[in-house]
């Protein structure tokens, strides 16, 4: 996708999300105004997507280009991660020049052991709103800003650090080494552990859960076909929204909230639950969360690769979100693969601390990249 086109979604994101420079970061769900031609699919709770293939069971969380669902695998009985984009033809490159870049990871990574997320399949779907992109992933488990907050922000011992730092850097000298793909949006919450940090919550592993739902299953499937058969193509906007706002009164409203710490959040600017492991409900008390947290596997992968680009060829300047942002971009100099390297060292600190290393604001007589450089109280 070409810079205008590039610059055109950024825009919109930056619209849509009151970028970070706002500090407006409350919203918990992505709303019903995009749910409209170019924008959203309206996504229910038992659709099917490629003929029956997968059954959306849950909401995992959103981005301002798309919307990402837990569904079902029919054919090889296992959960994975749907995203799905908005149908506007600029998300649409933008999706084909992702699907690009997880296809080489794929492609070289047939092992499975770069701790990077893998695409298993993607297609077009129809729907009222226009085509949209689908990319299905392997399913997750929660994202790091959720382990931050699981430890009530006051940090991980070193030695759980060093683990996790293994597995970031392992994902990173893959991409930059070997793809030389610039990850450019490098943050807690889109780094996602392999498993949840409450078994209780991982479907994979709640039997109860998994055997109430496949007891649905073949209920669901005989129904998505006469649904799909009898859908209206000029189906109301209004009934689009209505419908999608029951649905987001069922789904898991917790979202990353740091600009994505409690007041931190955005696609541009961290973002509102685009990962695959965003799910997670009321945490329990300080204790509980404290033996959970000790007790996570901290396995993880890389994930979002929506802004990623390749060293010799980038798309734009404006990459990165503002508390993990390098000081060449900021400036607006040339970047390469120290821009990831210095949001990891920030990543670093984040989790041995709790709280981020940079996190500048504007004042009456400066802006936030001027308090940035002059140094934080």
């Amino acid at each position: 996708m070409d810079e205008k086109r590039r610059q055109q979604v950024k825009v919109e994101e930056e619209g849509r999300s009151s970028s970070s420079d706002s500090g407006d970061y409350t919203s918990e769900d992505e709303g019903t105004e995009d749910y409209r031609r170019g924008g959203y699919h309206a996504v229910r709770i038992g659709d099917s997507f490629k003929n029956g293939l997968y059954v959306v069971q849950s909401k995992l969380g959103w981005g301002h280009f798309s919307t990402v669902w837990l569904a079902w695998d029919t054919q090889i009985s296992r959960y994975v991660a749907l995203k799905v984009q908005k149908s506007a033809q600029h998300y649409t490159e933008a999706a084909m020049d992702e699907i690009t870049i997880l296809q080489q990871i794929a492609d070289g990574d047939p092992d499975d052991k770069k701790c990077v997320v893998k695409l298993l399949d993607h297609f077009k779907h129809s729907g009222p709103n226009g085509q949209h992109v689908c990319m299905v992933f392997e399913y997750l488990g929660d994202n790091l800003l959720t382990l931050i907050k699981y430890s009530d922000y006051r940090g991980l011992p070193i030695h759980k650090v060093k683990e996790i730092c293994f597995n970031v850097l392992v994902g990173l000298d893959y991409l930059h080494r070997q793809l030389s793909i610039i990850h450019t949006d490098l943050k807690p919450e889109n780094i996602l552990l392999l498993s949840m940090i409450d078994p209780s919550k991982d479907p994979r592993k709640s039997g109860i859960r998994r055997k109430r739902f496949e007891e649905r299953l073949s209920e669901l499937l005989r129904g998505c076909v006469e649904k799909e058969a009898d859908a209206d193509p000029e189906t109301s906007a209004a009934e689009e929204l209505s419908a999608n706002a029951k649905l987001n009164e069922g789904s898991t409203k917790e979202q990353p909230t740091s600009s994505e710490n409690a007041n931190r959040l955005s696609d541009v600017d961290r973002t509102k639950g685009t990962g695959l492991g965003n799910q997670g409900a009321k945490r329990g008390s300080r204790s509980t969360r404290q033996k959970l947290s000790a007790s996570a596997d901290l396995k993880c992968k890389l994930v979002d690769f929506g802004n990623a680009c390749w060293t010799y060829k980038q798309f734009t300047n404006d990459i990165q979100t503002r508390q993990y942002r390098c000081p060449e971009v900021i400036l607006g100099s040339k970047y390469s693969t120290s821009a990831d390297m210095w949001s990891f060292a920030c990543i670093c600190f984040e989790l041995a601390t709790g709280d981020v290393l940079f996190d500048p604001h504007s004042g009456d007589n400066f802006d936030r990249d001027e308090e940035y450089f002059a140094g934080q109280e």
